[in-house]
């Protein structure tokens, strides 16, 4: 059984394709600057070397059509029909209120994706183009929309609500919604694996830490509370994005300067020009922003202690919602590679009965791995996030369910 992993992004196509028998990966690739005069296309098999070629792409419906194509391709190809595809999973970064589980792909579902546009409208719209040319190009192969915000579904009221005037999360939906869930919802189960602890008997701290990063509490395999909120913007410092902030700086902002009077604008400086990039003014990388620090540069230094600070700040709160903690994990780009990140993040919270063993972080390596110290009450994992992989899992459960 094959299942094709598709991420649409504004102007990106990414695939993977999964023989589902051993959940190895069989053909993944990506196509960048859809719409742009020239796009670019990189692609890999388990028969072939990766091989990357600038191509003309206007839309999402011709860069799903260049991939099957390829795919099919007699040559360079790894299946021969389209039907060996078994199911297509979608990811979709925002289901807001309307679902809550992974769905197969309907009528009237495609018409309750529209009406999310609102709440993700630099994603949403870019996954529905997705949706109609894997349809256009796969026509009958059953198709499954599987959810970032769905695993946080779980959280309780008075975790998901704000504080303003309940008429706002009726009549507009504005509430807590979190993000990244896919990853978390793995990492939690490799986490329960490694542990050989069932997830139901678990408390966890999964810290996904990239150029977006949030972290979430589970307990008992259930999300309790997650850094993100109603859009990806909140919580801990990241990449571009500023995270946490007084509210009242934007009605200031908007006082003070003309310029920030348009929502897009202002939406523009939080999401994109703050956060690492804004305070050291040098970039989102966590690797340049190392570099800069062994320099002396002072506002690296600054950038990377506020993101560390917020970081442990979640971290502390979660322990104390949990009442304890199993474990904590690190995932994602950041997560699983930034040594000097996770022994920041880790230093003086040995009170919470969390201790990393210095070497065993240092140590490089892109397998599942402790880096705690053998006394540390709290185990501390790296578990390298493989979204893709629960994409095609949750695809071929639905299809299965006939959900």
């Amino acid at each position: 059984m094959k299942v094709l992993v598709v991420n649409c992004g504004s102007s990106s196509v990414k695939y993977t394709l999964f023989e589902m028998g051993n959940e190895k990966k069989i053909a993944w690739g990506l196509i960048e600057c859809i719409g742009l005069p020239e796009a670019f296309y990189k692609r890999e098999t388990v028969k072939s070397q990766e091989r990357k070629e600038s191509v003309k792409v206007a839309n999402h419906t011709e860069a799903v059509e260049l991939i099957i194509n390829e795919l099919l391709d007699k040559n360079k190809g790894i299946i021969s029909d389209v039907s060996e595809i078994a199911a297509v999973g979608h990811r979709i970064v925002h289901g807001g209120d309307k679902f809550s589980k992974s769905v197969l792909i309907t009528e009237k579902v495609k018409e309750q994706l529209k009406e999310c546009f609102s709440i993700a409208p630099l994603h949403t719209p870019a996954h529905y183009a997705g949706i109609v040319a894997v349809e256009k190009m796969l026509h009958g192969i059953p198709s499954v929309l599987v959810f970032d915000t769905a695993f946080h579904q779980t959280m309780p009221d008075y975790a998901y609500m704000y504080a303003l005037p309940y008429e706002f999360y009726e009549k507009d939906h504005i509430r807590r919604y979190g993000f990244h869930g896919t990853s978390h919802n793995y990492v939690s189960q490799r986490a329960a694996v490694l542990l050989n602890q069932p997830l139901s008997d678990l408390k966890l701290i999964t810290a996904h830490l990239g150029n977006g990063s949030s972290i979430t509490a589970i307990e008992n395999g259930k999300v309790i509370d997650t850094s993100m909120g109603f859009t990806p913007l909140q919580g801990v410092v990241m990449g571009t994005r500023c995270g946490d902030i007084d509210p009242a700086i934007i009605a200031y902002l908007i006082d003070q300067y003309p310029e920030y009077k348009d929502g897009k604008t202002l939406n523009d400086l939080m999401n994109k020009k703050s956060g690492l990039t804004g305070v050291s003014g040098l970039s989102a990388d966590m690797r340049d922003i190392l570099k800069a620090i062994s320099e002396g540069n002072k506002k690296a230094q600054l950038a990377f202690n506020m993101l560390v600070y917020s970081i442990k700040k979640y971290i502390s709160a979660y322990y104390g919602v949990l009442n304890d903690a199993d474990a904590l994990i690190f995932t994602a780009g950041i997560g699983e590679n930034s040594a000097p990140v996770r022994e920041a993040v880790c230093k003086n919270l040995n009170a919470l009965g969390i201790e990393l063993d210095a070497e065993k972080n240092k140590e490089r390596s892109s397998e599942e791995r402790f880096i705690s110290t053998n006394n540390s009450k709290v185990k501390i994992i790296i578990i390298p996030t493989n979204e893709e992989l629960m994409i095609a899992r949750e695809s071929r459960r639905v299809i299965g369910n006939n959900e």
